[in-house]
């Protein structure tokens, strides 16, 4: 894992193109940046100073990838789905972050963000989740490194997703329900700032995703850049080469496709498919599809696109997906969407059910809501037999089977 983790410039000076990573100010073109009060203006520039001298100190990365290894089983396997395949007349593979221990890709963000925090002297951290997976992450690390954790949740989200409410507890972390707004993850998130405003001494709020001020969106896709890294390797052992055609990966906030397209995203020639919650359809107001309605904006400390009315207030996001519930994106995507780099497409919630029922009688994998979604942009795809598509499996389908198990199939 180590050739080329945490590097990037060298396949940007390849390509000879501007890179679409972020810049030194933070920003992705206008996107990005760090808009945020007063009060955690020194927490969050000690980590604008700090985390890149980290990321890249040997110890660190020694610590790392020791854990990613032993603790967490990385690799994941880049599986080819033969069936599938033959569905959709390409050579399909899928990226198995639904094998990491506690089920999903968020993993490997906290336990790098949790070796930040130590070695920032930080001893509670808090957090946000809206499916569950980054509280149950969280929480796993925490326990792990005998730190106290508090994990915000929306009450909608806690009531549809209780198995990993009590797996937080058992854990040992604190889950505070949030009842403000439409009780999702856009609330879970405002409550942990509020939360860190009030403790910004010895507290460290591990974000979840590709979103809130700078340095966020850039750590959590540098940490999830393992995922592109050993795609690199798995597709030159099995293809030959290690680029594909196509990459696909739901995206919310953002950090399963952030980690999936890393090492790609300067190489014109592969074609990055972005997979947003269309939720009821994207004309119905039922829905999360940020970068299909969204307008220039802040939200939780960036500057991005953000489902918004004509008054600039946020519009309640909608999808069956506790996951992509969210109305913004991170500003990394709404770069590559506002340059084209990337082609996005909104699937909806039955799109996303019929995906996870195919996946599931095909290939013998459930995935994760969040997951079905970017398998549901594979009907609205058009492949040459020779195309080698990677899809990224970001979480497995436990945590939602209430939500399977209520839909008549």
């Amino acid at each position: 894992m180590r050739q080329g983790f945490f590097h990037f410039i060298e396949i940007q000076d390849q390509y000879n193109m501007e890179s679409f990573l972020v810049n030194n100010d933070g920003y992705y073109g206008e996107f990005g940046g760090a808009y945020i009060p007063e009060i955690l203006h020194k927490c969050v520039t000690e980590l604008q100073q700090t985390y890149l001298t980290i990321l890249q100190s040997e110890e660190f990365r020694h610590e790392y990838e020791q854990l990613l290894r032993d603790y967490v089983g990385r690799p994941t396997p880049l599986c080819f789905a033969r069936r599938l395949s033959e569905r959709y007349g390409c050579r399909l593979y899928l990226k198995r972050e639904d094998l990491n221990h506690t089920g999903a890709h968020k993993i490997n963000n906290t336990i790098g963000q949790i070796l930040i925090a130590r070695r920032m002297g930080k001893r509670r951290i808090i957090a946000e989740t809206g499916a569950g997976q980054h509280g149950v992450a969280t929480a796993t690390v925490c326990a792990l490194m005998n730190m106290e954790c508090v994990v915000y949740m929306g009450k909608t989200d806690v009531e549809r997703q209780h198995i990993n409410v009590e797996k937080m507890k058992m854990l040992g972390a604190t889950v505070v329900p949030v009842t403000s707004g439409n009780m999702t993850l856009k609330d879970a998130t405002n409550e942990a700032i509020r939360d860190w405003c009030c403790h910004p001494a010895d507290t460290y709020y591990i974000i979840g995703s590709t979103v809130g001020p700078h340095p966020y969106p850039d750590m959590v896709a540098r940490l999830q850049s393992v995922i592109s890294e050993e795609i690199r390797k798995q597709l030159l052992s099995q293809e030959g080469r290690d680029c594909p055609d196509y990459l696909i990966a739901c995206v919310g906030g953002g950090s399963n496709a952030a980690g999936t397209i890393y090492h790609y995203v300067d190489n014109p020639s592969v074609q990055i498919v972005l997979a947003e919650a269309g939720g009821k359809g994207i004309e119905t107001g039922m829905t999360a599809a940020t970068i299909a309605l969204g307008k220039m904006g802040i939200i939780h400390g960036a500057r991005t696109y953000v489902i918004q009315n004509e008054d600039g207030q946020i519009e309640e996001p909608y999808s069956i997906s506790a996951g992509l519930d969210y109305p913004g994106i991170g500003p990394m995507h709404a770069y590559l969407a506002a340059r084209k780099r990337a082609l996005v497409l909104a699937v909806n919630d039955d799109e996303a059910i019929r995906a996870a029922y195919e996946l599931t009688r095909l290939e013998g994998i459930i995935p994760a809501l969040e997951s079905a979604h970017a398998l549901g942009a594979l009907p609205k795809l058009s492949f040459k037999p020779t195309d080698i598509v990677v899809l990224t499996v970001s979480g497995r389908g436990d945590k939602d089977m209430g939500t399977y198990l209520g839909i008549d199939h």
